[in-house]
């Protein structure tokens, strides 16, 4: 969808998405400029340095000198990265912890959450082949988000990235959020608690019971990083996108001034290509928009793993040509979608990299 027409339809839904720590950015720069003292950190990405296929470019420009409307209208796709960055450093030099398309339908209504998970094996962006968490690394958002369009034939150009203390102040500041903790999650739980209070030096609350409970920032944010007691990486992913919902739906029954706290809690951890003067206050009307959809790139059924040489235990897509397919078909309803000829390249290649090296 042109941004300019999503742009205008940010006061449905706008209270809604500063909860889920992806859109705590695009409120941040209806109250204040981005290059404040204090406050998130404006990206003027320039769009054509930002990697998209050939074939899907060709398809976008062919349909604006058309004048005719994109088949995919109402839909806005946005890169949302988080970064366990203690310096407050946002850019390239952090490894992605958290990777993940937020695709946005004005016509339905629906929010569709796909992690893609950052052990992932594809192409960067440079043609070089690694983990896709290192695009960040690398390159920073630019990078990153270009290693989502070239892997996935996806058109995307805006990003938002958070820092983990962002994600704290705003649980707080929505006065917690309720997710059921299982019996095996409650010892990883108070690890990563530990570890974090000693290192920002707070104290922490210990979880005591399993079932369902009130988290506070530390806790949620303590629960993001679980990767232990089953799943691994892809639950991991998983609570990080249960976690995105909860605090959308705890904003839902939230008055405005906690929800300008928990804005104003993340604006230091928060770095944006999204543009001030696009974006109208108009913070009082509450969309009913809805989180349908939850799943994580490469797909159950669809995926393998291995120790990619020297890259360590990779998640590996089988294939990502059929991968793409079936995101497409997630994101767009779109039945039967014809990848590019870039994307039937690089799963050949990913085929080749990995296949002598899968564990099942």
């Amino acid at each position: 969808m042109d941004k300019k027409k999503w742009l205008k339809h940010i006061p449905l839904f706008i209270l809604e998405l500063v909860i889920l720590a992806v859109a705590a950015g695009i409120l941040y720069v209806t109250l204040r400029a981005t290059d404040s003292d204090g406050g998130a950190v404006k990206d003027n990405l320039k769009e054509e340095n930002i990697a998209v296929n050939e074939e899907v470019k060709e398809m976008v420009e062919d349909t604006e000198k058309a004048g005719a409307e994109d088949k995919y209208t109402g839909i806005f796709n946005i890169a949302f990265f988080g970064v366990d960055a203690r310096d407050g450093s946002l850019g390239k030099g952090n490894r992605s912890d958290t990777i993940m398309i937020c695709s946005i339908d004005m016509d339905t209504h629906e929010i569709r959450l796909v992690s893609v998970y950052r052990d992932t094996y594809l192409n960067l962006g440079n043609d070089t082949y690694k983990k896709c968490n290192t695009a960040y690394a690398q390159g920073g958002p630019e990078q990153a988000i270009g290693m989502l369009n070239l892997n996935t034939d996806l058109y995307i150009t805006d990003y938002i990235t958070v820092g983990f203390e962002g994600l704290m102040k705003a649980v707080d500041a929505l006065g917690g959020i309720e997710m059921d903790i299982t019996e095996v999650e409650i010892t990883h739980l108070n690890n990563y608690q530990s570890t974090m209070a000693e290192e920002m030096g707070i104290d922490y609350t210990p979880i005591t019971a399993a079932g369902k409970q009130n988290l506070n920032g530390l806790q949620a944010t303590a629960y993001c990083r679980i990767r232990y007691g089953g799943g691994d990486d892809f639950r991991r992913a998983e609570r990080q996108r249960d976690v995105l919902t909860a605090m959308m739906e705890k904003g839902k029954h939230s008055s405005l001034g906690a929800l300008t706290e928990a804005l104003y809690g993340v604006l230091p951890s928060i770095r944006t290509s999204l543009d001030v003067e696009d974006i109208l206050p108009v913070l009082g009307m509450v969309g009913d928009y809805k989180v349908t959809v939850s799943d994580g790139f490469p797909f159950e059924g669809m995926r393998n793993g291995g120790t990619i040489g020297t890259n360590g235990s990779c998640v590996v897509p089988v294939s990502l040509e059929e991968n793409v397919v079936k995101l497409h078909e997630l994101l767009y309803a779109q039945k039967d979608y014809k990848v590019s000829r870039e994307v039937k390249e690089f799963s050949r290649i990913i085929e080749e990299d990995t296949e002598d090296y899968l564990q099942y």
